[in-house]
């Protein structure tokens, strides 16, 4: 069964364009053309990944994605025409896994799908349990509780956790995070790890100023607390 990706954006060409581009590559294409449909869509269709337009009329991308944030782990990749670096952290923050400034190839969009998508599956095909202090991480499920408490994760945030998770007390680089995390050579700008762990710190952490759990090691990345 072809997989099926949500496609959101305000301007019917763009998206007559990427539909038949990405219809061609083998996946399955839904549309909307504003939020709300958008929204709708994501309840009856159960897309595996949304690629959301930030700058839509009546409810921006930005809002989209937090509403469906609510409900839903699907990938979202973020469409911006915003090139400063703290705009595309901002999309990162509010859940998106992923994001594309404007104007960009086709080729490019397919390659972070493809990306967005595999760290998806990468992470349902493995079977391990994990279990680090009071946070217990089911990998075959792709699910997390802290204190028997289950918490909402996105693909990226997942794959983050369980890549520090898994050896502890090892340190990453943000750099080495966006390779063996995220997969993906094409996410250049390592600041993008900053803005993924900032938001799984708040999930996981009792203290996010004070983390016991996701470590900085200042001058070089991340590791997680042995």
């Amino acid at each position: 069964m072809a997989t099926t990706i949500l496609l959101v954006d305000d301007e019917a060409k763009v998206l007559e364009i990427m539909r038949s581009f990405l219809k061609n590559e083998g996946y399955e294409i839904v549309t909307a053309q504003s939020g709300i449909e958008a929204l709708d869509k994501i309840k009856r269709v159960n897309p595996a990944l949304v690629v959301l337009d930030w700058m839509m009329p009546n409810m921006s991308g930005l809002d989209v994605c937090r509403e469906i944030r609510k409900v839903s782990r699907v990938g979202i990749i973020m469409v911006t025409a915003k090139s400063d670096e703290m705009d595309k952290i901002v999309g990162l923050e509010v859940g998106a896994d992923d994001y594309i400034t404007k104007p960009f190839s086709l080729r490019e969009l397919l390659a972070r799908i493809r990306s967005v998508l595999r760290r998806m599956g990468d992470v349902q095909s493995t079977e391990e349990n994990l279990e680090r202090g009071n946070l217990s991480i089911s990998v075959s499920q792709y699910r997390v509780w802290k204190n028997g408490n289950e918490i909402t994760m996105t693909p990226t945030e997942f794959k983050l956790l369980l890549t520090l998770a898994e050896k502890p007390g090892i340190v990453y680089s943000r750099l080495q995070l966006l390779k063996t995390a995220l997969e993906d050579d094409l996410l250049n700008l390592e600041r993008t790890v900053d803005a993924h762990i900032s938001r799984l710190r708040k999930k996981i952490e009792d203290d996010p100023s004070n983390p016991k759990y996701i470590q900085t090691v200042y001058g070089f990345g991340y590791r997680f607390g042995d």
